[in-house]
Order: C-alpha cells, then sequence, then structure tokens
C-alpha cells in the first residue's frame, strides 16, 4: 500500500478537515444556544414582570379602596358573567380562564359572590394558593398551577377580613416561548448545516496545498525525486512558507542522493580502474620473477633487461600508488598550509624544468614580475608539474608551449597552453575523469584528475579549450586572497 493510500484510510473523523468542520459547527451550535436561552429568558422576565404590574397595581387599587366584600359585589357580578355567561368551546377553557378573581374567607376557602356559588375555578385557585394571608403578604405575585394552567397571582385584604385573589394567565406567554424556541432551533439547524457546508469547501480548497505535498511525499517515496510541491492559486503565508521550505529541503535531499550515486558509481569505477592499473605492472614484475625462477634468463643481457623492466614497472606502481594517494587525501578535504606564494617564480620554475627535459621546445613565459598569492606552496608546484608533465608526454617535442600568470578583478589565472594535437569534445569532456587517457595514451590518467582536486582545494576552477588540431590550454583560476602585485 502506498503512502497516499494509508493516508486516505485515515480520513475520516480524524482528518483535519473533519476537526475543523466539527469546532466551527459545536462553535455556532453553542452559540445558538446561549442566545437562544438568553433571549428567552429575556423575553420572559419582560413579560412576566408586565402580568405582575398589572397586578400588582390592581392589588394596590383595591387594597387603598378600603372596600369590604359587599361593597365589591360588582366584581363578583363580573366575574359571574365572564365564567358563567361567556361561552367557551371546551369544559377545559371554561374551567382555565385566563384571568381569575376569587373572594376567599380567612381559612382560605372560596365564597360565594350575589348568592353565586364559587366557580371550579375559584375553589382551584383557592386551593392551589392555600394561605392567602401569606401571599397578601408578599409584594410580589407567585407562579401557581390551576387545572394543570400557570398563573401569576397575588391577593389582597378587605377591611373585613375578605381575601381576594386575583391571577392571570402565564399560558399565552409559555406558548409563545415555545414557538419562539422552535423557531430559533430550526433557523439554527438551518445555519449550522450551511455552515458545516460552507466549513468543508472553504478547507478543502485551503487544504489543497497540504494534499499536494501528501501526493509529492508519495511521488517521492515511490522513486520520483524530482518532483516538487506545485504553488497554489491563492496561498496562505503559512503555507506558502512550508512549501517553499519542502521543496528547498526536497532539492538538497535529490541533491545528496545524486551525489551519493554519483559518489558511489565513482568510487566503483575508481576501484576498477585502479585494480586494471595495478594489474599491468604486477603482472609484468610476476612473469619476470617466475622466468628467472624457472632458469629461463640464463643469457646475461636477458636478465639485465628483465631486471630494467621490473625496476621500470616497479617505479610505475610506485608513482600509481602515490598518485593515489595523493586523490585519497584531497577527497578527504586536507587542511593545506597557506602563505604567500609568489606564482610567477612557481611559473618561471616550470619552465626551467622543462627546458632542462626538452631543450628544443618553443617556450613562452609570461610571468613577469612577482605576483603573491595565499596559496599552498606544495599543491600549486604538483598542479604545474603535472600540467607541465602531461604537455611533455602528449605532444611532440617540437610544440611550442606558452605559460603564463595574470591578476584581474580579485582572481589569479594561471594558463598553460600547447600547440599540440589537441582533444576532441568527448574526450575533453572528460578530461578530468581518473584514469582517462586520450586515445589509449600513456601515463596513468590521473595528472588533470590531481589538478583539479587541488585546485578545488584552493577554492578555484580549472577550465580546458581544446580542439582537434589546436592544442590544448588549461586554464587555473584561483581567488587572489592577501594577493599583491609588485613591479
Amino acid at each position: 500500500m502506498s503512502l497516499k493510500e494509508r493516508l486516505r484510510c485515515h480520513h475520516g473523523m480524524h482528518s483535519l478537515r473533519a476537526k475543523l468542520t466539527l469546532t466551527n459547527v459545536a462553535l455556532l451550535a453553542l452559540g445558538i444556544v446561549a442566545t437562544t436561552a438568553i433571549s428567552l429568558m429575556g423575553m420572559r422576565y419582560y413579560l412576566i414582570d408586565q402580568i405582575d404590574s398589572q397586578l400588582t397595581k390592581m392589588r394596590d387599587s383595591l387594597g387603598g379602596s378600603q372596600l369590604t366584600i359587599r361593597q365589591i359585589d360588582s366584581l363578583g357580578a363580573l366575574t359571574f358573567v365572564h365564567d358563567r355567561l361567556v361561552p367557551d368551546d371546551t369544559e377545559k377553557e371554561r374551567s382555565t380562564p385566563d384571568s381569575i378573581y376569587a373572594a376567599v374567607n380567612g381559612k382560605g376557602a372560596a365564597v360565594g359572590i350575589l348568592g353565586v356559588q364559587p366557580t371550579e375555578a375559584q375553589r382551584g385557585l383557592a386551593h392551589a394558593v392555600g394561605d392567602a394571608a401569606a401571599l397578601a403578604k408578599d409584594a410580589d405575585p407567585h407562579d401557581v398551577k390551576v387545572h394543570g394552567t400557570s398563573y401569576r397571582v397575588t391577593a389582597v385584604h378587605l377591611a373585613d377580613g375578605t381575601y381576594v385573589l386575583m391571577a392571570t394567565s402565564t399560558e399565552a406567554l409559555h406558548t409563545g416561548m415555545a414557538k419562539a424556541l422552535k423557531l430559533d432551533f430550526a433557523v439554527g439547524g438551518t445555519l449550522l448545516a450551511l455552515l458545516a457546508c460552507l466549513t468543508l469547501f472553504s478547507v478543502s480548497r485551503r487544504m489543497r496545498p497540504l494534499e499536494d505535498m501528501v501526493e509529492t511525499s508519495s511521488a517521492i517515496a515511490e522513486g520520483d525525486l524530482a518532483r516538487r510541491v506545485p504553488s497554489s492559486t491563492h496561498p496562505t503565508q503559512e503555507v506558502e512558507q512550508l512549501r517553499v521550505a519542502l521543496n528547498s529541503m526536497l532539492h538538497q535531499v535529490e541533491s545528496a542522493y545524486r551525489t551519493r550515486e554519483h559518489s558511489a558509481a565513482q568510487l566503483r569505477r575508481f576501484v576498477a580502474d585502479a585494480s586494471h592499473e595495478l594489474r599491468t605492472p604486477l603482472s609484468a614484475i610476476r612473469g619476470y620473477l617466475q622466468l628467472y625462477d624457472k632458469g629461463m634468463l640464463s643469457d646475461p643481457d636477458e636478465r639485465k633487461r628483465a631486471w630494467e623492466r621490473v625496476l621500470a614497472e616497479t617505479d610505475r606502481m610506485g608513482r600509481l600508488v602515490d598518485e593515489l594517494l595523493t586523490l585519497a587525501r584531497l577527497d578527504q578535504q586536507p587542511e593545506l598550509r597557506f602563505k604567500n606564494v609568489d606564482v610567477s617564480r612557481l611559473v618561471r620554475d616550470a619552465a626551467e624544468d622543462l627546458r632542462v627535459q626538452q631543450p628544443d621546445r618553443p617556450i613562452e613565459v609570461t610571468a613577469d614580475g612577482s605576483l603573491l598569492v595565499h596559496a599552498d606552496e606544495s599543491g600549486l608546484r604538483q598542479v604545474l608539474g603535472n600540467l607541465v608533465g602531461n604537455v611533455r608526454t602528449h605532444t611532440p617535442a617540437e610544440a611550442p608551449v606558452r605559460l603564463g600568470v595574470e591578476r584581474e578583478d580579485g582572481i589569479v589565472r594561471l594558463c598553460v597552453a600547447d600547440e599540440g594535437p589537441g582533444l576532441c569534445e568527448e574526450d575533453a569532456a572528460r578530461v578530468f575523469d581518473r584514469f582517462f587517457r586520450a586515445g589509449g595514451g600513456a601515463g596513468s590518467g590521473l595528472g588533470l584528475a590531481i589538478v583539479q582536486g587541488v585546485v578545488q582545494a584552493h577554492g578555484g576552477e580549472v577550465a580546458v579549450r581544446t580542439a582537434p588540431g589546436e592544442g590544448l590550454a588549461v586554464t587555473v583560476t584561483l581567488p587572489a586572497r592577501t594577493a599583491a602585485v609588485r613591479a
């Protein structure tokens, strides 16, 4: 199972998209519940306060009039007319009117007015109140239940000791609050569904760069190291920073992987070439020793020639091992001994050495005066020695050679150019490869590789310019750290 498929298996409720959606919906639901509760509580408080104000005004008016029960028969008559003569649709509505006025004695029992017996609602109110005297002393109305209907009730003490109960139904209030609650929940549910859809759409759009990162990571895990995270159309700052950082990391990972693969391939090729190069002199030495051991070199001239060949192959193998050790040390990036070195003097010394070895070769030197460079002197001598040795080995003795050094714009250029046969474009591209010999020529094929290693250790560069029949020019560019020019 690929990385992308494994991640898809863990989507569901554990995904960031689902968690963000659930969080937004939960927060909105909490806000809706809190807002609904506060609004309903405020509405109930306001409406109950209005009912209580009306009851309190009626109680204060009736109590301040100092009337008796006989003097308020009209109140009883109005109640009789309201309770008995007004036609109702159901028996429940007759027993639970919107307003109830009842007269009760000191024992809390309902009494009749105008010779009419108390109604069922009046007796129910008197029974629900119980202690009318305590209610009359309380400044605020109370909640009571009369035949299952909620009322706000208060009481007033008349001059003759009778108590009058006044109650107003709150069923309309509760019904209105229930309808408002249903409406709030309906609207809130619609808003929650809309928020969930919008959140899913928005989060999916914002999460697209992260999904691209997952796809890129999966592709890289499957071997596509060149894959990168594409830029989104409207990226957020944090996601864009993450994308840039991830692409930078992937570039470094790819570079490190390519470098490792290149190094491994180069090491395998190096080991194979070294084995091949060492096998030739060892085979020659072993062959001559076997001939000598079997007594097949009876002639003194043959023994001398065999001995010279053994020495030559031994020297060749020794030089090859020394060059391999030099390359190994350069690969380990050794600490060089930097000091002020006169490059002009090194160029003139290399030219003199070549004149001694090949007196007939035309040599042109452009290294007048003194040019100091902060570098490792032995390394620069080895660079010049290898370049001059390359000219001596691979060009005719009569081919002209030019050696020059110059300083320009903070760099030092050292050039060794010959007018030999030159190289084709394919060979020029491999001229710095280890054990590469153009056309199978002489030498170990490590000279220019050592030149490149030493120059790179100094922080410089090596370049070649060549073509068939136009010779070979090798230019070494070094940073002129603490360099000075003197006449």
